[in-house]
């Protein structure tokens, strides 16, 4: 929910994101297939609110949740709707896409969705004032961090840490896309990839997809309870 990347290497689309949240949240189930406005998609549970912080339908569509949009913004006691919730609108929708335009977001809290449609890459945002649709270059890599989170400087140095990584490798698989999100600044439990903020806040699963061709694969790790699980599908 609150590190994304998005990277094109040989031929293979890989979408990573970490999830960091309250320890006291309960765990959340694992990626399952749900049938929602007669669309299979699969993502993990957010088992508080029912919603989630990622999801692929059967069309390998996916999006991906972070909270906030460009800045951290002061939080009122109660919204409306989760925004995970939200997630689960729009990757129902026919096309997400065109759903954003109409969609109601008065009274949710903001935040920023990574969307990957028909073979092409938007970030969408909500500041609570407007909403915002940016196309951006399927063959540029990209990584964002929650604003909540991390401040302007932690996010650019996330950044040069992504883009100095790939520099190193000339082609990059989804192994070596996890282990970024998996080991990066092991030593810096405040600002690393995977956080441990004194017990309270930390990364708790790594989500990713792998889209190949009409070949989808999902890998799901879950970091306090040491489980995995992954599943591979075939798009309409």
């Amino acid at each position: 929910m609150c590190t994304v990347s998005f990277v094109r290497s040989n031929d293979k689309t890989i979408i990573t994101s970490n999830r960091d949240e309250q320890v006291l949240r309960p765990s959340a189930v694992e990626p399952k297939n749900y049938l929602i406005n007669n669309k299979n998609i699969i993502f993990p549970k957010d088992k508080k609110e029912g919603g989630t912080w990622y999801a692929i339908d059967e069309f390998s569509n996916v999006i991906v949740l972070l909270n906030g949009a460009n800045e951290k913004h002061i939080i009122k006691e109660s919204y409306r709707k989760s925004r995970g919730l939200i997630v689960l609108d729009l990757i129902s929708a026919e096309s997400p896409k065109e759903f954003w335009q109409t969609i109601d977001l008065d009274d949710i809290q903001p935040f920023t969705i990574v969307l990957f449609e028909n073979e092409r890459l938007y970030q969408l945002q909500w500041n609570e004032l407007e909403k915002s649709a940016i196309e951006l270059d399927v063959n540029q890599s990209h990584i964002w961090s929650s604003s909540t989170l991390y401040s302007k400087e932690v996010r650019e140095k996330r950044e040069d840490w992504f883009y100095n990584f790939l520099d190193t490798k000339p082609q990059v698989d989804e192994n070596e896309m996890f282990n970024f999100h998996r080991y990066t600044e092991e030593k810096n439990p405040e600002n690393g990839l995977v956080i441990n903020r004194n017990d309270f806040l930390k990364t708790l699963s790594i989500t990713q997809a792998i889209i190949e061709n009409n070949k989808v694969e999902i890998y799901y790790k879950d970091l306090v309870l040491e489980k995995e699980f992954s599943t591979t599908f075939i798009t309409v």
